[in-house]
């Protein structure tokens, strides 16, 4: 999800904080465009519901980065990315990773990062249902972990899609509880405008 510290978003931490616990949800992933300064004050104010992530622009198309310790250096290739998120401990994440509306990748492009990719998004709200059932297929054949996005920028898209996993401690547990998550997609998610 985003807030105001990405420019399409004027959602504050604290809204965000608060309309997160009304909607029932536990934790959340902020990934900000191209910087992870808004989710590292979060992790600051409210360390047990803050994931500090990063939605980054790459030279092909957009990979998030999950439980980063700074900021991602923006506009290096899907592999030098990816690499600096692993240095840190960090779990790569293709978000809207077939959407042609957005920065995004080929199937084959996908297939070359498999090593370097931990999470798949499976589902977005915003992308197109062709889009997001490739994304599936894809990920199967890949046997990559499938993840459900909120991908949210206004406070009324929090709680419309998320995942429910079990409890973890550190980043490969979250990705194996991820791996056997439930995903939970309202029938309300993606309709309406966007914001």
């Amino acid at each position: 999800m985003h807030s105001c510290w990405s420019p399409d978003s004027s959602t504050t931490l604290a809204q965000l904080a608060t309309t997160a616990r009304q909607v029932g949800l536990h934790r959340i992933a902020l990934t900000d465009h191209n910087t992870a300064e808004g989710a590292l004050e979060l992790k600051a104010l409210e360390p047990e519901l803050a994931i500090v992530g990063e939605e980054v622009k790459t030279s092909e198309g957009e990979i998030i980065g999950l439980f980063l310790t700074h900021t991602l250096a923006r506009g290096g290739t899907p592999e030098e990315v990816c690499d600096e998120i692993h240095t840190m401990g960090g779990l790569t994440y293709a978000c809207h990773p077939l959407d042609r509306r957005r920065a995004s990748f080929t199937s084959e492009r996908l297939f070359q990062l498999r090593d370097r990719l931990d999470i798949i998004e499976t589902y977005n709200p915003w992308a197109h249902p062709d889009a997001n059932r490739a994304a599936a297929e894809l990920c199967r054949e890949l046997g990559l972990v499938a993840a459900t996005g909120s991908d949210s920028h206004g406070l009324r898209e929090l709680g419309q899609s998320w995942m429910e996993i079990e409890p973890y401690a550190e980043p490969a547990s979250f990705l194996a509880s991820l791996r056997h998550g439930r995903h939970v997609v309202s029938p309300t998610s993606g309709t309406g405008g966007r914001y």
